[in-house]
């Protein structure tokens, strides 16, 4: 059976998004370079330079080998109708998923395909109708969910995820959005599986108990 991750950068004082994170806005409390600060040690690996058609060049070895690794599993994404706003104005016309994507959102809309094998699809019947669409069409690959922060949460309060990814950045936000915050008690229990060090961020894997 296919498992449910999470696959996230989160910075050193617990941030998964600065403050005020949003394309109309770009110059708030300079989210930008903040966001930029958290995920410089993904753009600089080859894979998803390569992954993104970003050009050549990129750093090899064992962070970029986790890259790939966790790329490949992905079967299918859920992620937020706020993720899914600013994504649809940012995203290049191929969209960086190459999966079905499931939106959790109230709003109705027909599905949207983008080139490379992304369609986003909009669920209106909550998390665990669009984890079940998920696994459907994930063909016994994992289903990764993306964020926002609450959205994670919402799964986390299903006891439905399996693994956490997190790169922590050596970065502080300040402010912003939260990534373990509203979980019910007793939350979820995990073990610590891995510890990667990278030059510019720390790859943590937890699995449940």
């Amino acid at each position: 059976m296919s498992k449910v991750f999470v696959n996230i950068g989160l910075s050193l004082d617990g941030y998964m998004a600065p403050e005020g994170m949003t394309m109309q806005n770009p110059g708030y409390k300079n989210w930008g370079a903040k966001w930029g600060a958290l995920m410089s040690w993904l753009v600089n690996q080859q894979y998803f330079r390569e992954n993104l058609k970003f050009g050549p060049g990129g750093e090899t070895g064992p962070v970029n080998d986790l890259v790939r690794s966790t790329t490949e599993r992905i079967g299918a994404n859920i992620m937020g109708k706020r993720m899914f706003d600013q994504g649809e104005i940012a995203w290049p016309e191929e969209a960086p998923f190459h999966t079905p994507v499931y939106v959790l959102t109230n709003q109705k809309r027909e599905p949207w395909m983008r080139p490379g094998g992304t369609t986003f699809y909009f669920v209106n019947e909550g998390p665990e109708r669009a984890l079940e669409l998920a696994r459907q069409s994930a063909g016994g690959r994992d289903i990764r969910i993306a964020g926002g922060a609450d959205v994670i949460q919402q799964y986390l309060n299903l006891d439905a995820v399996d693994e956490l990814e997190i790169a922590l950045a050596p970065v502080f936000f300040g402010s912003g959005r939260r990534l373990f915050e509203n979980l019910r008690d007793p939350g979820p229990k995990f073990r610590i599986d891995t510890v990667l060090n990278g030059s510019a961020a720390t790859h943590l894997r937890y699995v449940r108990q």
